[in-house]
């Protein structure tokens, strides 16, 4: 019997990458849908202070609505130089939702006169299981690394071409999919939900 996952998100590649987690870590018996795989619902605001209240909130309104056990993220880019911001408001910190191009350029713009050295930056990722009826688990990842001047490498989504993790030279955006899974923020903490994922697979 396969029991049905929903990911919180219409990103193909945040799909792939759970459903990469999970065969590599050989667990059975799942099956991972995403937000288009599901009837529509109304989905609230992220209106939480933390990356884990934006994650448990969507996380909690997704199993509500569809009865599924749900896995929900809230991720950014915190910069040291800007005293930990865009944080939680890394999608919209240009003031429209989901531009990459216009919130990476608006961080280099405010980074211009930021030397190299003062350039420390980390991507973080809190993601929380929501299986209905039940109280979330909820775990966290951090990428250390800093931020170059020009953006580089067509993998990857958000910061990533600006972001070169630490101890390396490439940015996040020209490591290959399989790179990233090993090292990211978002593969780490959902390597964290692995062992819970496989419970519900029991």
């Amino acid at each position: 019997m396969t029991t049905r996952v929903l990911l919180a998100t219409r990103n193909a590649k945040k799909l792939a990458e759970l459903r990469r987690i999970l065969s590599d870590a050989g667990v059975a018996g799942i099956e991972i849908v995403g937000m288009a795989d599901v009837e529509p619902f109304d989905e609230e605001p992220e209106t939480g202070a933390t990356f884990e209240e934006n994650a448990v909130a969507k996380a909690r309104d997704a199993a509500k609505a569809t009865g599924l056990a749900t896995v929900a993220d809230d991720s950014g880019l915190t910069v040291d130089a800007l005293n930990g911001m865009p944080g939680v408001l890394s999608a919209r910190w240009a003031g429209v939702h989901g531009d990459d191009e216009t919130n990476l350029r608006l961080v280099l713009g405010q980074l211009a006169d930021v030397p190299d050295e003062r350039r420390g930056a980390a991507f973080v990722c809190a993601a929380a299981l929501v299986p209905p009826g039940v109280e979330p688990v909820v775990v966290r990842g951090e990428w250390r690394g800093r931020i170059v001047r020009e953006p580089r490498g067509d993998n990857g989504f958000g910061y990533d071409p600006i972001f070169v993790p630490d101890g390396g030279t490439r940015t996040s955006a020209e490591l290959k999919p399989e790179e990233k899974d090993a090292a990211s923020h978002r593969g780490q903490a959902l390597r964290a939900l692995v062992p819970y994922l496989r419970e519900l697979a029991s």
